[in-house]
């Protein structure tokens, strides 16, 4: 009875860390999603955690002083003085505050405190972001300018339309080799496993320059086709050892079976394997994609910066270089290119677990 308490004590510790870090890692992100629905004047002025419901000053009253008061000297407020400093700052005055509203008029505003929220949201820095179109931004002061939208709805399109062959491809590809390098017996097969395992720790950087100049004799600098190619072969590498420790795990007796009912190695590939695989495909899947909708470099390189094939690094990228003051146009970029990793993670976070679990226990 004494050793159950003392592990649900330890359980409700562990939970209860895991519960603060991850409030912790949230908070970030609840800033970000609430910032990109507040206007421009609001984030610039005051913080998102101003939305919810918090205690401030508010107007009440105004107080009018003669013109002739010397603000060189104590000035006499409802029977008490203060200084021209501390109305700049803000004094107490019982429960009231009391601060220079105009101070060329000599007028004074008598706050009080209480509960307020904003509830001043859109949907406009969404829209302005997606679209090229100009608009009006209104600043805090009332004045109104005029912008060019960003355009990221092409920049969403050209990623996406990297993302996906860029990670079926290596992943096709790896899934051949790992029950290649499993299952089956054929000469030099330990030394090119290990070759292609070695060329994990080789940094990505390393072979930048060969391959684009390969790539630009080919002509296939600057199109879909090297930009798939090259994902594919940086890949090729960590997704070949992941399905290779899964596919390696699989019951010999199924490839026994099959191979005394006359399958061929590929009908066993796409009959056994592959349905098998499900877990591990998706799990491997999910950091493929990621990593390639998130990369800026490779597709830097081997597609280059020109605005009709951007991708949404390099448009986020652009807008904190040339446009680092529109926080509302930065966050609302940042979460629009948050949306499809997040979809893809939810849609296949089932298999997540089972695929990352593939292969660690015998049975």
């Amino acid at each position: 009875m004494a050793a159950r308490k003392r592990k649900k004590g330890k359980k409700w510790v562990v939970n209860l860390v895991l519960g603060v870090i991850c409030f912790i890692w949230l908070i970030p992100t609840v800033g970000l999603l609430v910032s990109s629905f507040r206007p421009a004047a609001d984030i610039l002025q005051t913080g998102w955690w101003k939305v919810f419901p918090h205690q401030e000053w508010k107007a009440a009253d105004t107080i009018k002083l003669s013109k002739d008061v010397d603000l060189r000297q104590p000035i006499e407020v409802k029977g008490k003085t203060y200084t021209d400093d501390q109305l700049k700052a803000g004094v107490k005055a019982g429960d009231d505050r009391l601060i220079w509203e105009n101070r060329r008029n000599r007028e004074i505003s008598v706050q009080e405190q209480g509960w307020v929220a904003s509830s001043t949201l859109t949907l406009d820095n969404y829209k302005n972001v997606i679209s090229g179109k100009e608009y009006t931004l209104k600043g805090a002061d009332g004045s109104e300018t005029k912008e060019k939208g960003t355009g990221l709805s092409q920049a969403f399109w050209n990623t996406l339309t990297i993302a996906i062959p860029a990670t079926v491809i290596p992943i096709l590809i790896a899934s051949f080799a790992a029950y290649a390098f499993a299952w089956l017996r054929f000469p030099g097969r330990k030394t090119l496993f290990v070759v292609i395992i070695a060329m994990l720790v080789v940094p990505l950087q390393v072979a930048l320059i060969p391959v684009l100049k390969d790539f630009t004799s080919l002509g296939l600098n600057g199109s879909y086709l090297g930009i798939w190619l090259a994902h594919s072969a940086f890949g090729l590498p960590l997704v070949t050892y992941f399905m290779y420790n899964f596919i390696s795990q699989l019951p010999k007796d199924l490839f026994e079976s099959a191979f005394m009912d006359g399958a061929s190695h590929f009908t066993i590939f796409s009959k056994l394997i592959l349905p098998l695989s499900v877990p591990a495909l998706a799990s491997i899947g999910i950091f493929q994609f990621l990593w390639v909708w998130n990369d800026y470099l490779v597709s830097l390189i081997f597609i280059g910066n020109q605005p009709g094939v951007q991708v949404m690094s390099m448009k986020i990228a652009d807008l904190v270089g040339s446009r680092g003051n529109d926080w509302h146009l930065l966050t609302s970029a940042a979460f629009i290119s948050m949306l499809m990793p997040l979809a893809i993670f939810f849609l296949l976070q089932k298999y997540f677990v089972r695929g990352l679990m593939g292969g660690s226990v015998k049975g």
